[in-house]
Formats: structure tokens, C-alpha cells, sequence
């Protein structure tokens, strides 16, 4: 099943089914058809990608049968260019997200394979929708993009072994780890004198950076989330190249060092992952950074991610000191 985010006429955030034709909204559906023995999906925002209740997957899979009977009773489903985008996921209680995952992008910084993963956080703060901008703040000039690959956590997870992690699994979404590689401390974005932050919060935290695409794919339609192309592009908005559309990342989570699998083991050892936290999990080679000479995003550009199977998002960057 693919779900669609979007923000309706009263611009709230609702959410609506693909199917032939456009997308089914959720308030065309029969809410008492949507669990069994399991609580409602949604209790307080009309958001399955926000606010997670009980067991999610066992109520998706009530959601289909609520979805051929709204077709059956002539319910007509909404084009799909009529909607804006909003974020798949809103408001995770946790943003769990993982550095140097890829081996290539390992490669490309000279570094050894880790052992076990590494860990940060983001919050809520820095989600944005697609078509919506990327805030440079002010005291930074290196922003950078990594396509990645989201995991939204469907059902409790502590200690969960990896066997079965991905029973644990709700869905997938496309995300885009944008950060500030001076205030990251990175080398290649560092002037004379200059020095990063000694741990990356504020530069992969600060609000708007955390692009989240519109599109909830759940798992029986996203059979092998390890084999998907993950591609980036930079558009400039001035310069020789302004308005062309230049390739950055071009990878497959085939490369991943630590698979999804193995990421929740590691995880909910010691951090409890609840229903509609979301686990991003790491980025290709071809960031701007590492490349010769360094590429960073400048206020007027775009920055597009895509994800295989679940789509893509496209940001504009603009000033925040303006």
C-alpha cells in the first residue's frame, strides 16, 4: 500500500491511499473498518504517518479492506497534482539517524568500515515537506544534502533481535539528511581559524533539515528495502550551470554496512523505538563535501533527493539571515 501526505483546504495535514487514478482520502473511508481487535490507527490528528496507535500494521492492513469498500461505494479518488505535499512523518517522538553506513561513502572520506553504527539524533523541528524551503541560518556557509532511505517503526520495539526486526517495520520514506559541514566540524568546510561544533547536533539539527517526501510505502510493497537506487541532484539557481540539474549521489542501499535489520537490534538494545519513530538510515558517496573541489548548497539553488520505489523530494535553499 502506498499512502499519500498532503494538506487539505483548511491546510491541515490528512492523508489520502493511491489508487487508480489519484489519491483515496482517508476521510472517505469508514474509520470503523480500520482495526479489528487492535486501537484506532490515529487517535488525535488524521495522520497515519504522525500519530501511531496499537499495533500499525495489523491496522494498515484493515485500511485496505476499508479502501475496496469506499471504491465500491463510488467514492472518487483525488488527482494527485491537486494536492501539496506534506511530510509523511510530522511528529516522531524519536529521530534516530545513522552516519557512515555506505561503504562507499567510507570510501570517499579515507575512513576504515565501523564496527557498529553510528548514532545521532534530530527532532521534529527539522522536518519540512517537499516544495518547501531549506533554511541556511545564519553563521554557516557549507550546507550539504544525503539522500537516505527512512524506516518507520510500526510496532514496539526493545531488544528486538534482528531476526525479526522487521516485524517492527510500518513502512519506508524518502528523507534527506541535509547538514552543515562547517558547523559539523569537516575539514573541506573549514576556513583559517575556523572550527566545528565537536559533535554534530546543530549541524544536522537546525530547523528544516530534515526533508521528508510525501510517500508512506508500506513493506508488501517495498519487498526488498536493500536493493533500491538512492540518487541526489543539485539544481543552481545562479552561475554557468543555474537551472541545470546536476547529479550528485548515485548509490543503492544494496552498500549499506549495517542493514535494517541489523540497525534495529543495534538500536532498541538501548533505545525503546515506538510506533512512528523514524530510523534514517545513512547516506552514499557524492556528497558535496568530499568532492574536488567542495560543492555546497548557496540560497537560490534546489536540492533533490530520490528514493527507488517511494519517490522524491525537491527543496528550495534560501537565506535565513535574509
Amino acid at each position: 500500500m502506498r499512502l499519500f501526505s498532503y494538506f487539505d483546504a483548511d491546510e491541515d495535514r490528512t492523508f489520502g491511499i493511491a489508487v487508480e487514478g489519484g489519491v483515496l482520502p482517508w476521510l472517505a473511508l469508514d474509520p470503523e473498518r480500520l482495526w479489528i481487535d487492535a486501537p484506532p490507527l490515529v487517535e488525535l490528528d488524521p495522520s497515519v504517518m504522525t500519530a501511531f496507535a496499537g499495533d500499525a500494521r495489523l491496522a494498515l492492513e484493515q485500511m485496505a479492506h476499508a479502501v475496496d469498500e469506499a471504491r465500491n461505494r463510488g467514492v472518487r479518488p483525488l488527482p494527485l497534482g491537486s494536492l501539496r505535499p506534506a511530510p509523511a512523518v510530522w511528529a516522531p517522538g524519536k529521530i534516530v539517524c545513522i552516519g557512515l553506513n555506505y561503504r562507499d561513502h567510507v570510501a570517499e572520506q579515507g575512513l576504515d568500515v565501523p564496527t557498529r553504527p553510528t548514532l545521532f539524533a534530530k527532532f521534529a523541528n527539522a522536518i519540512v515537506a517537499d516544495g518547501e524551503p531549506v533554511v541556511r541560518p545564519a553563521g554557516t556557509h557549507a550546507l550539504d544534502l544525503e539522500v537516505e532511505l527512512g524506516v518507520v517503526i510500526g510496532r514496539r520495539a526493545s531488544a528486538v533481535d534482528a531476526t525479526v526486526a522487521l516485524e517492527h517495520v510500518a513502512g519506508y520514506v524518502a528523507c534527506n539528511d541535509v547538514t552543515a559541514r562547517d558547523w559539523q566540524g569537516n575539514k573541506a568546510a573549514l576556513g583559517p581559524g575556523q572550527r566545528g561544533d565537536g559533535q554534530w547536533l546543530r549541524a544536522k539539527g537546525s530547523d528544516t533539515f530534515l526533508p521528508v517526501g510525501p510517500w508512506f510505502v508500506t513493506p508488501e510493497d517495498l519487498p526488498d528495502p536493500q536493493a533500491l537506487a538512492l540518487r541526489s541532484w543539485r539544481i543552481p539557481g545562479a552561475g554557468p550551470q543555474a537551472g541545470e540539474v546536476v547529479p550528485m549521489q548515485d548509490g543503492t542501499t544494496a552498500d549499506m554496512i549495517f542493514r535494517i535489520p541489523e540497525l534495529i537490534e543495534f538500536v532498541s538494545a538501548a533505545i525503546t523505538l515506538e510506533p512512528g519513530d523514524l530510523l534514517v538510515t545513512g547516506t552514499p558517496a557524492g556528497v558535496g563535501v568530499f568532492r574536488q573541489p567542495p560543492v555546497f548548497l548557496e540560497p537560490g539553488d534546489r536540492a533533490r533527493i530520490e528514493v527507488e520505489g517511494i519517490g522524491s523530494i525537491e527543496n528550495p535553499i534560501v537565506d535565513g539571515s535574509a
